[in-house]
């Protein structure tokens, strides 16, 4: 053995194992009885983002998912991680419009076809160098089993399901208010939008007969109504009477000309008496809340927001002011009319746009929604019996929190890249033409020839919901028959909504079977001194620089190490090159244990304690503890084997067969967490036949 580790030959083992077929399923005779018996392991992997290189997050997901893969197949079970990209729909689009933006165009530049091209194009490079990261990092996953969003197999699987929920009732298109991003110009579901507490100002305005008080002022060309709670009683005469929309413009030679519009009072039990003067202006095109009170009395729709965000239909100074302009504006009029009684500072929740963090505009649209309420209740009931397991208890309330509170999904988006929604407008009798992806002939409806098709997308989610069953369908044969449900799902906290609850969903629908029997939730990796990642904080800490530098198995125990999995990390520099020293310690100690001849009786001591260390690693994997795991396995090597057992052999108690014997089962149960050197010293002293990889080796029996 060399004197010294050189961890800039771990590509070489990686080599290694994948040319040797090491990361597919073992080939197990009568296979299904195997499964059966629970001999098999499978995880499909989240796909990450084709979009950008991996950060530090992928990093903590690959650490983990890894030791489990590895863990498993060492223990002789046909174990398949299964890769894949995600062309993670709204979220690369943004990103390549930034893109565009730096060279000074903008997506408008380009027809639809145009487009998608260029995202292809963008993706696929982004998604090789993804690859190649994934391969650095030391993710033992099938490639040859490799899978993108994106895919046409992938695709039909979708379609197929969106026809069948159609045809079943679970689809529909309908009128309905939803959260429109103005900047991105599409729409988002519920679970998309990130709430935040901000401070405004709420504005008390004369309504002639009744006082009202918004936040938004600029929409008051839109109001249709003023409601009132009918058990409040200081309200109750003026019920069924009017109030008037004031507004003042500024007209040539500075004089003033005052607007009054006559809308009447109504009474609703969504108005909330406690807030602001009780009475609410009612604006059901640019407020939730507005909307449901519209619908209930039969109130008019009226839009003075465009889709970028600016005013449409109002007098002429306002027309194309962007909100926040024109509230500035339509306040200077409502105080020179005397209109404007006060304004009080308030702190409110409002929604925000996940991906550029501005406010949201609620909009009416006519959209694609999924019913979600007979999904949602196969969830529950699966996670009542236990079919699916939360490792972290926390979480499973979080799951089921959801699941109770979810509205319907809208599940169609404004934006080129994507899956386009299988769904044909008759141009003459606007009926819609669901399909599995083929192209109707005509309108069974009108027989009508004239039929366009939605230029909407999917969103991103109602593909990735699938993922599980859609991967193992259109992959090698019995693939799903051998693999599904899989074994775990194992992903960050942040998408458990979003995500994971809607693949129980969807897997249940489709399969009528759980996509994954536990999951496991993991946390995020902050930097030393707890705060989030982020570039404008300039704490970003590459992954791959890290692996360049220190390796990847200093990486990967330092992503697991000093927190349980479903906790956030504090992770530096420093805390790689400390792992970095243990790596070599197993390097050298290793070297030092090979050139050692001494022999001596069996000690007794010595076995006792190799088993306790094999059954308390074991039990810590299995219910994954993988940090107690590690920092197990760092002290009994370090302290015990290095430390204590290795001095006491050098005095003959310990003979060095029994030491190669220690070795040998310290570097397999240390191969989850640091593949790399492991491996490389196992190919070194060729301990059994010389033949064999580490990666493929058994497990120590317990």
């Amino acid at each position: 053995m060399d004197k010294n580790y050189d961890h800039t030959k771990e590509s070489e083992i990686y080599d290694l194992w994948e040319k040797s077929g090491a990361f597919s399923p073992s080939q197990v005779s009568n296979l299904k009885s195997h499964v059966e018996d629970g001999s098999s392991f499978s995880i499909i992997m989240p796909p990450p983002n084709a979009n950008n290189p991996l950060h530090i997050g992928h990093a903590r997901f690959v650490a983990i998912e890894d030791i489990l893969t590895r863990y498993h197949r060492m223990k002789g079970e046909s174990t398949l991680w299964l890769p894949g990209a995600d062309h993670a729909g709204i979220e690369t689009q943004f990103v390549f419009e930034k893109k565009l933006k730096e060279e000074g165009k903008s997506r408008f530049d380009f027809d639809r076809d145009a487009l998608y091209k260029m995202i292809w194009d963008y993706v696929q490079n982004n998604k090789s160098g993804m690859e190649n990261q994934l391969k650095t990092l030391g993710a033992s996953c099938d490639w040859t089993r490799n899978k993108f969003t994106l895919d046409p197999d992938i695709i039909k699987i979708v379609y197929q399901t969106f026809k069948k929920m159609f045809d079943e009732g679970l689809i529909y298109r309908g009128l309905k208010m939803v959260n429109y991003c103005p900047r991105c110009g599409t729409n988002f579901s519920q679970l998309e939008v990130e709430t935040v507490e901000k401070e405004d100002l709420l504005y008390f305005i004369d309504y002639g007969t009744i006082t009202i008080a918004t936040t938004r002022p600029e929409t008051i060309f839109a109001d249709v109504a003023v409601a009132v709670n009918p058990d409040d009683k200081k309200y109750k005469n003026l019920v069924g009477k009017t109030a008037f929309i004031p507004l003042t413009t500024s007209m040539a030679g500075g004089q003033a000309s005052l607007i009054n519009r006559e809308i009447p009072i109504i009474a609703d039990k969504l108005v909330d008496i406690k807030t602001g003067t009780g009475a609410l202006k009612i604006t059901p095109a640019h407020d939730p809340i507005d909307f449901e009170v519209g619908q209930t009395h039969k109130l008019p729709l009226i839009c003075v927001i465009d889709e970028k965000g600016r005013m449409v239909g109002t007098p002429e100074k306002y027309i194309g002011l962007k909100i926040e302009a024109a509230r500035e504006e339509v306040v200077k009029d409502l105080e020179i009319s005397g209109k404007l009684i006060k304004t009080e500072k308030i702190k409110h929740v409002v929604g925000t746009c996940y991906r550029d963090h501005g406010l949201i505009e609620p909009k009416p649209s006519e959209q694609w929604f999924l019913k979600v309420k007979p999904l949602t209740k196969l969830a529950l009931d699966a996670i009542k019996k236990g079919e699916v397991k939360f490792a972290a208890i926390k979480y499973k309330k979080i799951a089921i929190h959801w699941l109770k509170n979810l509205y319907d999904w809208n599940i169609s988006r404004q934006i080129v890249w994507g899956i386009q929604i299988p769904a044909w407008k008759c141009d003459k009798c606007d009926n819609w033409e669901i399909t599995d992806g083929e192209t109707p002939k005509s309108c069974q409806n009108c027989k009508s020839l004239s039929l366009s098709q939605d230029s909407d997308t999917f969103d991103t989610w109602f593909s990735s919901s699938q993922w599980p069953f859609a991967t193992l369908m259109t992959n090698k044969t019995n693939d799903f028959e051998t693999f599904y449900p899989t074994s775990v799902m194992e992903t960050a906290y942040d998408i458990l909504p979003i995500w994971v609850i809607r693949m129980i969903m969807m897997g249940l629908y489709v399969t009528g079977k759980v996509p994954f029997k536990d999951v496991v939730i993991h946390g995020l990796v902050r930097d030393r001194d707890g705060n989030k990642i982020s570039k404008s904080k300039g704490n970003v800490i590459n992954p791959i620089t890290m692996t360049e530098k220190y390796g990847s198995d200093a990486l990967r125990i330092s992503l697991i190490w000093g927190a349980l999995i479903e906790n956030d990390i504090a992770l530096s520099e420093d805390s790689v090159r400390g792992q970095r020293n243990f790596v070599n310690k197993i390097w050298n100690a290793s070297r030092f244990v090979m050139q050692f001849t001494k022999k001596a009786d069996e000690n007794m001591e010595f076995s006792s304690k190799m088993k306790t260390v094999v059954n308390n690693v074991t039990g810590h994997i299995e219910n994954f503890r993988l940090s107690q795991a590690m920092e197990l396995l760092y002290s009994e090597f370090w302290h015990w084997y290095c430390d204590e057992a290795i001095e006491e052999a050098k005095f003959e108690k310990i003979g060095s067969d029994q030491m190669r014997c220690g070795l040998t089962t310290f570097l397999k149960l240390l191969h989850p967490f640091a593949p790399f050197v492991t491996e490389s010293i196992w190919q070194e002293i060729k301990f059994g036949n010389s033949k064999e990889l580490l990666i493929n080796s058994p497990w120590p029996k317990i």
